[in-house]
């Protein structure tokens, strides 16, 4: 189809045909969180799996979550925790058996399932509903399974079999929880979940035999235990059993298939390609616009030692490939809590300085609530999420209401701290470097995490008061820093995590290298740069001992800043060796940002837009000869196309929708040809000129530039790119012997 609003570019994509070939899919029953199949709509979630314990091989379970159910801690100090909820069990006639299939639908966000078992056969359909809060499971059943039934089990209820089977994490905080069950006259069974802080939950359900075979079950959940909050649970489930079925499915699958199509992404390589649709998938399964914003597991909580929101990577991390992946209404829910939370940002800093300052300490419940100690720069580095947020949109309105006053606090805080040395240079007391000797709280004075923050929080309040026409009375204040504050901290093994502590052992943290990653401080463009980059990624990749999966993505997206795409590529195929087979992460408990960060690090190989500059095809390794990808997003508002064939970047389509100034390092060197379409669609102006690498365009709001090196047009088609033995639906469940020939089949 061609691509919207007159574009130059065609989309030659069967979405539905090139999607299964991402799907998730299992040969035989998922038996962990590890594997399981997850729904979720931003809200409601649902982890799918069973149990190999001989008393419940009859049982499916389907381990449901809200994200904004959290319980107030009665056993000591703390925010209020995310608890686990329950849940909703199919409990079969016979065991489940072989031939058991199940498969995640990417392209409808829905799980199908083909379950044999000992008494018959089941078929099963499942979705969490994409605009209502609702999740629907269709069962078909042989006459031996006539018998299979659904059952809700609120956490309290659940089989200590399936509970252990779970880990049990002896962290997690589990509130006393009275419940009371209860069924209208309308069928619809009521749960309701009291917690001993006051706080719970209501589930509601109901279960409508359409066939002699065919049955549906709609279940909701509700935060809270009021009548009005099971009054609420109940309205949803009720409304969801009286639609039309099939049309209340079209319109779930319609929100998904809009979505996927903001942008698009092949690559030659099937599990990397896979595994990047399937964060897609994840992004908007964890948060929408209106939904809480992304913690360390989503809607999909289990036994976890970390059942909140952690902001000293972990959200950071969560929300970053949502820019390039022009997937923005997304990153809403970040925007938006931080902004509904603004007042709870300034009383998170000592009471001295609230007058005019604010922050975030380390992790929190969704109210912000964290009280900064000596790990100072938390709220700053979220800013830069915001600040991307508004470099890809240019919302002028959002940058002056939300990010501007928050951000201006934050480095308010900085300069309450800042002291100047016997040498000159403004310097910080000792504060922490995230992750490093976390278990000594290590501090270290002029902290590289502080530093590059600091500098990176000055130069954007600069740019936003220029941008803004601000006459801000702490304009010079903030020049001032920058003239004076002390450099970052370097030896010989590259940057050090602060003044006179290089890094000497494993870290798994890159907080010692923000400046190159995610902030840009250091661009990597001078021989010096290079370098300093280069020696600090070696020095850092050599310490092995605590390198962690989200280590492999900010190494990953700092070697692209260096142009090794071959060196990317190595370490994201690390990565994969520690995601699970569903691609979720795990350490001591399951943590959802860093495959959601290795999707980044694919983007970065693609396409990076930092410094006012578009790179396309910046850091490609040498065996992907071709790929292609369409509207991804760059800073300055601008979708971008381009395919590349025998290792040759074809054409490069740049579609401005702000009219902001743009350049563009394309990779070419020599003449090139260009084409600037107007918003009819036609041809505006035409040209050639010569370049080294780079080129800027003066393009308005709505238009569009169409770059090439060949003599004539090129055909301005993205397709999906093969590759030698391409490899799909690799992930759900573990499967390593597709690597070794076996590539899957319809």
């Amino acid at each position: 189809m061609k691509d919207s609003n007159n574009s130059a570019v065609h989309m030659d994509v069967d979405w539905e045909t090139y999607m299964a070939a991402n799907d998730m899919e299992w040969v035989v029953k998922p038996v962990s969180w590890d594997e399981g199949a997850f729904l979720g709509n931003g809200l409601l979630g649902t982890m799918v799996y069973g149990e190999e314990h001989a008393s419940k091989r009859h049982v499916l379970r389907m381990v449901t979550g809200r994200s904004d159910v959290t319980a107030v801690r009665m056993d000591k100090p703390g925010f209020p925790p995310r608890v686990q909820l329950g849940e909703l069990d199919l409990e079969l006639e016979g065991k489940i058996y072989h031939p058991t299939q199940m498969r995640i639908n990417l392209w409808n966000a829905e799980l199908l399932a083909t379950l044999t078992t000992t008494s018959g056969e089941v078929k099963l359909r499942s979705l969490v509903h994409s605009l209502d809060p609702v999740i629907a499971i269709e069962l078909e059943t042989t006459e031996g399974e006539n018998g299979a039934r659904f059952a809700w089990y609120p956490f309290p209820d659940v089989d200590p079999v399936l509970k252990n089977a779970d880990v049990v994490n002896l962290n997690q905080y589990i509130p006393q929880t009275e419940v009371v069950h209860s069924e209208d006259e309308d069928g619809i069974r009521v749960c309701t979940q009291r917690y001993s802080g006051g706080d719970g939950c209501v589930t509601a359900w109901k279960e409508v035999q359409v066939s002699p075979n065919r049955r549906i079950c709609w279940l909701s959940i509700a935060r809270g235990h009021s009548e009005s909050t099971q009054a609420e649970a109940v309205e949803a489930v009720a409304q969801a059993s009286a639609a039309n079925f099939e049309e209340w499915v079209e319109a779930h699958r319609n929100w998904w298939h809009q979505y996927y199509q903001q942008s698009f992404v092949s690559l030659p390589d099937g599990r990397l390609e896979s595994f990047y649709w399937i964060q897609m998938y994840k992004l908007a399964s964890a948060t929408r616009v209106d939904k809480p914003l992304i913690d360390n597991q989503g809607p999909w909580l289990t036994s976890s030692p970390w059942p909140g929101v952690w902001f000293n990577m972990n959200v950071q991390m969560s929300y970053s490939p949502i820019y390039t992946a022009n997937r923005l209404e997304i990153g809403e829910s970040l925007v938006r809590s931080l902004h509904a939370n603004r007042e709870q940002l300034i009383r998170n800093v000592p009471e001295p300085f609230q007058h005019d300052s604010a922050g975030l300490g380390r992790s929190c419940s969704f109210d912000l609530q964290a009280i900064v100690d000596d790990e100072v720069g938390n709220l700053t580095w979220i800013c830069h999420n915001v600040w991307r947020h508004y470099r890809y949109t240019m919302d002028d309105g959002m940058l002056e209401e939300v990010l501007y006053p928050i951000l201006r606090r934050s480095v308010n805080y900085y300069i309450h701290l800042l002291e100047e040395g016997e040498d000159g240079c403004l310097h910080l007391p000792p504060t922490i470097s995230p992750e490093y000797g976390s278990f000594m709280r290590t501090t270290v004075a002029d902290c590289h995490y502080d530093l590059a923050l600091l500098r990176w929080g000055c130069e954007t309040l600069l740019a936003i008061c220029k941008r803004l026409k601000i006459s801000d009375s702490l304009r010079s204040k903030w020049e001032d820093i920058l003239l004076k504050l002390v450099p970052l901290p370097v030896d010989e093994t590259g940057f050090m995590v602060g003044r006179d502590m290089p890094l000497a052992y494993g870290h798994r943290h890159f907080s010692h290298l923000l400046a190159i990653f995610p902030l840009h401080l250091i661009s990597g463009e001078t021989e010096e740069e290079r370098a300093l980059i280069a020696t600090s990624l070696r020095h850092w990749l050599a310490k092995e001992g605590d390198l962690r999966g989200f280590s492999m993505t900010g190494a990953a997206s700092i070697a692209t800043v260096l142009g090794q795409g071959d060196e990317a590529l190595r370490l994201l195929q690390s990565l994969l060796h520690i995601i699970k087979p569903n691609t979720m992460y795990k350490e001591a408990g399951p943590v959802i940002e860093t495959p959601l960060a290795g999707a980044e690090s694919i983007q970065d190989m693609l396409l990076q837009s930092w410094g006012g500059k578009l790179r396309v095809f910046p850091a490609v390794p040498e065996a992907w000869t071709e790929l292609a990808f369409h509207n991804l997003r760059g800073e300055g508002a601008f979708l971008v196309s381009a395919v590349r064939k025998d290792a040759v970047t074809q054409w490069i389509r740049v579609k401005s929708l702000a009219g902001e100034p743009c350049l563009v390092k394309t990779g070419w060197q020599g003449r090139i040809r260009w084409n600037i379409i107007g918003v009819d669609g036609t041809v505006r102006l035409s040209g050639e000129t010569v370049v080294e690498e780079e080129v800027s365009l003066a393009l308005e709001k709505g238009e569009e530039a169409v770059l090439y090196s060949s003599e004539e047009v090129p055909d301005l088609r993205v397709r999906p790119v093969g590759g030698r033995n391409k490899v799909v639906r690799y992930f759900g469940g573990h499967k390593p012997w597709r690597l070794y020939g076996f590539h899957g089949g319809e």
